[in-house]
């Protein structure tokens, strides 16, 4: 009994509340009234998306530190990183877009990507810790804000419109964050957020075990 009712879920799509089955490796399952996944089976999905977010963590540092591009213009050569872009909007007086730009460029991704190693470390022993579940919902909450592919994209369209007037040379940093897109992409697909909540251990474990076995005791009673 105990163990049908922990099975059951509501979608989040229409509330209608199932059972999901037990998935074999690779399965999926849908909602049979919206057609919503509500689980998916990703074997060794924590470990994969832990190696993954290490090495975004690395690629991160790479993509904030060295220079996106420089640009040559009459025997002068000028560079630029993220950090440099910022500062320098914000000294002409774009504070504003300034602070956009740092915190959906360097702060959410940096945020997103220790919560994922965080969350991934706590889990590798079960039962995790209970605060294990905030950080999981604060790792949904930060994942919208982080936007390097907009960045990248700025980055192309400025390309475009300075080749024509200088000779541009790429660096390091705009591979980076090539690399970096594609890591948080390839992380988001292969993180099984339900494979974290069935090691979270709950504040209320010992009570729901109590409640659990008083419901069984009534039914052999």
């Amino acid at each position: 009994m105990s163990s049908f009712i922990e099975n059951v879920v509501a979608c989040p799509g229409c509330d209608l509340l199932q059972r999901i089955p037990v998935l074999p490796p690779g399965g999926k399952a849908r909602c049979p009234r919206c057609g919503h996944m509500m689980a998916a089976n990703k074997p060794d999905s924590l470990e994969r998306t832990l190696a993954l977010a290490v090495a975004a963590a690395i690629t991160l540092v790479v993509a904030n530190t060295t220079p996106l591009m420089g640009i040559s213009v009459v025997g002068r050569h000028v560079s630029t990183t993220i950090l440099g872009g910022v500062l320098e909007m914000w000294l002409e007086g774009q504070e504003i877009t300034a602070l956009l730009v740092a915190f959906c460029v360097m702060v959410a991704p940096t945020v997103y990507i220790g919560l994922m190693i965080v969350i991934l470390l706590a889990v590798r022993h079960s039962p995790a810790p209970s605060w294990t579940g905030f950080l999981l919902r604060m790792l949904d909450l930060s994942q919208p804000w982080g936007m390097a592919e907009v960045m990248m994209l700025g980055i192309l369209v400025a390309l475009i419109k300075i080749a024509e007037m200088a000779t541009l040379f790429l660096g390091a940093g705009i591979f980076a964050v090539g690399a970096l897109i594609v890591l948080i992409a390839a992380m988001m697909a292969s993180f099984d957020h339900n494979e974290v909540w069935k090691r979270i251990r709950w504040a209320d474990e010992k009570s729901h075990k109590m409640t659990a076995s008083a419901e069984m005791a009534d039914m052999g009673g």
